[in-house]
């Protein structure tokens, strides 16, 4: 084998190690995205440019880096839990104000813990990067609110939207200080509360 050739042959396994070694790479940041996005990682990019989708992930993920998110208090977090049994209890007989102080509600609990306000598809965003399961969800609930104040939602509209609130509202509970995990039977009850209190269609 000439030099010439031993030059190529070198070059050539430099250039498939370089490959290999950018492809693992790639390979560990989707990992990564995947796992700290969830759902909304699949979301992101159904039907898209899988590349800017995750381009974009990871400019939520940077955003969230200086930001202040902290958890609640033991405390605090218990007196959200019973504000939400509250207003839980309120769906009976004023579904429609329930459902817009549900929205408040964990609005003001997202403020609480750090995220920006205001700016509904910006909250989204921010949340989706701590709470990528559930923000969803969150669409979903904020959705049948804006109807909810249209009046174009049924009563079973607005029941699934306080079911969607709670999932974020009690996964943004979920963080207690310093490892206390607080009251967190507050939150567990509301389960057993909304099937009690909202019949079922038969």
């Amino acid at each position: 084998m000439t030099t010439t050739q031993i030059v190529l042959v070198v070059l050539i396994v430099v250039v498939a190690l370089g490959v290999v070694a950018l492809l693992l790479a790639q390979h560990r940041r989707r990992t990564h995205l995947q796992e700290q996005f969830g759902p909304e990682y699949d979301r992101a990019v159904e039907g898209g440019d899988r590349r800017e989708a995750e381009r974009d992930l990871r400019e939520r993920a940077q955003r969230r880096e200086e930001l202040d998110i902290r958890p609640l208090p033991a405390r605090e977090r218990a007196a959200f839990a019973k504000r939400w049994r509250a207003t839980q209890a309120d769906f009976v007989d004023q579904p429609s104000l329930a459902i817009q102080s549900a929205d408040l509600l964990v609005t003001e609990v997202m403020s609480r813990r750090g995220y920006p306000v205001g700016d509904f598809d910006q909250q989204v965003r921010d949340v989706s990067v701590d709470h990528g399961h559930v923000v969803e969800e969150y669409r979903l609930a904020h959705d049948i609110s804006e109807r909810n104040d249209r009046n174009e939602a049924s009563t079973e509209d607005l029941r699934q939207a306080m079911v969607h609130y709670r999932a974020l509202f009690a996964d943004l509970l979920d963080e207690g200080e310093d490892g206390d995990e607080g009251d967190d039977r507050t939150i567990d009850l509301t389960d057993r509360e909304a099937r009690r209190e909202t019949p079922r269609r038969a």
